[in-house]
């Protein structure tokens, strides 16, 4: 099957995700610098979501790029990184509005590590579907470290909704740590389409 209706659908639900996120920024009714102060954890919640929206967006980008074709199971793993891409605009939402208490951070790193799963399954669907001689397949073994990010995210993730309950600026600081890491994208594939 042809990928171009998969990415183009996927683009439009990230696209609807960020607006929707978006809408829960709300202007602040007295014209001080007090109030608009008083909306920095909305704001910063909205920041690094849409960071992280952005990076899925681009990795997403890439892999698909790389893929030679959509079957079923792909198509339904899509689903499911986007189900819990629609999540985030709830939990961020909560995040800020809450000012980062205990239990909204937790969830909020909760919802950072399922679409992170998700990510992990449609990858290695691909990976199944064009097989161990693909352009992902070659693009994911193509360092040393493998896929060190990967690995490393939902384990700070997990951290950081434990330290939730006890130190929730300390799994803020894991989540924005995450997002550094991977905000430069994945350039394995870029390189292996480079070179072939």
């Amino acid at each position: 099957m042809e990928k171009d209706r998969l990415l183009a659908f996927s683009d439009g639900v990230i696209a609807i995700v960020i607006t929707i996120m978006v809408l829960e920024l709300r202007p602040p009714h007295e014209p001080t610098w007090a109030a608009l102060a008083a909306l920095a954890p909305t704001f910063l919640s909205y920041v690094l979501s849409f960071i992280y929206i952005a990076i899925y967006w681009n990795n997403h980008h890439h892999m698909l790029y790389a893929a030679k074709g959509v079957n079923g199971a792909i198509l339904w793993a899509n689903m499911a990184l986007l189900f819990c891409l629609s999540l985030v605009p709830f939990t961020t939402a909560w995040l800020g509005s809450t000012e980062g208490a205990k239990l909204p951070t937790a969830i909020y790193g909760a919802s950072l590590i399922l679409p992170a799963f998700a990510y992990l399954i449609l990858q290695t669907l691909i990976v199944r579907a064009d097989g161990p001689d693909s352009v992902l397949a070659r693009a994911l073994h193509a360092s040393g470290w493998g896929d060190w990010k990967g690995k490393l995210s939902p384990l700070l993730y997990a951290i950081g909704v434990g330290l939730a309950f006890v130190a929730p600026m300390v799994s803020w600081a894991l989540y924005v740590l995450v997002a550094l890491i991977w905000l430069v994208p994945d350039k394995r594939i870029e390189r292996v389409l480079a070179g072939r």
